[in-house]
């Protein structure tokens, strides 16, 4: 009885051997040659109708998603709200903000949403001028002892501290000061004859200009008076707005 198993056994291991020698008459090919993948359809027979699935359509479609990407444009903010749309002069004379000026505005929202404040206000807008840091307003402010800490120091001083759950929006509105304030700066630029680009000190001057708005009364607190005010002002037109 051992003897037949093991027979059987040898017999099986020489078919399987004889079958792995053999060689095949003409190449496998897992895909026809002649007319690769347009020629492969996968059936389901569990779908029901046309169960067809073709590779060829399923490529042709990533080719054409990859081929025809739709291309998002990039839109460059060029101007800052205006309390005064009806004064406004035609495209051609507009006066641009420069993209310093556009940083200040933003880093001041930033600033408001820090400090978990409502609005964007005047104190907004000079911490704004500060922490863009790199037009010579700043290092003006700077040179006279006007630094962010002091600013953010005397904002909390004058506006107290927001509660500590309170949510700021994304784009805190501007108060009535601060839109006045960038309004200034325009008119600015207007008369000095729409020369040049609206920049950080522009802005400055519009926050002076709002005497009982919280950006003043912070100015005047750490020193800065009109004296210092038509000083920056003869600079920077003496320098045509440009950085050092």
């Amino acid at each position: 009885m051992a003897s037949q198993s093991f027979t059987l056994a040898n017999l099986r291991i020489s078919q399987i051997d004889s079958f792995y020698s053999q060689k095949p008459s003409s190449p496998i090919h897992f895909f026809s040659t002649k007319n690769p993948v347009k020629s492969l359809n996968l059936t389901n027979p569990w779908m029901s109708g046309d169960s067809s699935l073709s590779l060829d359509s399923s490529a042709s479609v990533l080719r054409t998603n990859s081929t025809t990407r739709r291309k998002i444009p990039i839109a460059v903010v060029a101007s800052l709200p205006t309390a005064n749309p009806e004064s406004a002069v035609s495209d051609a004379k507009k006066p641009k903000w420069s993209w310093r000026g556009i940083k200040s505005f933003a880093m001041g929202e930033l600033e408001a949403r820090k400090l978990k404040y409502p609005n964007t206000g005047t104190e907004s807008l000079l911490m704004g001028i500060l922490i863009e840091g790199t037009f010579f307003t700043s290092k003006f402010l700077r040179a006279h002892k006007i630094t962010l800490y002091k600013v953010r120091e005397e904002t909390i001083k004058l506006l107290g501290k927001a509660d500590l759950y309170s949510f700021s929006p994304e784009h805190p509105p501007l108060t009535h000061d601060a839109q006045r304030a960038l309004d200034s700066a325009v008119n600015q630029n207007l008369k000095a004859g729409g020369a040049g680009e609206i920049m950080p000190a522009h802005i400055l001057l519009g926050v002076w200009s709002e005497v009982e708005s919280p950006g003043h009364k912070i100015l005047a607190t750490l020193g800065f008076t009109d004296e210092k005010a038509k000083e920056l002002e003869s600079f920077a037109s003496e320098s045509g707005f440009l950085d050092e």
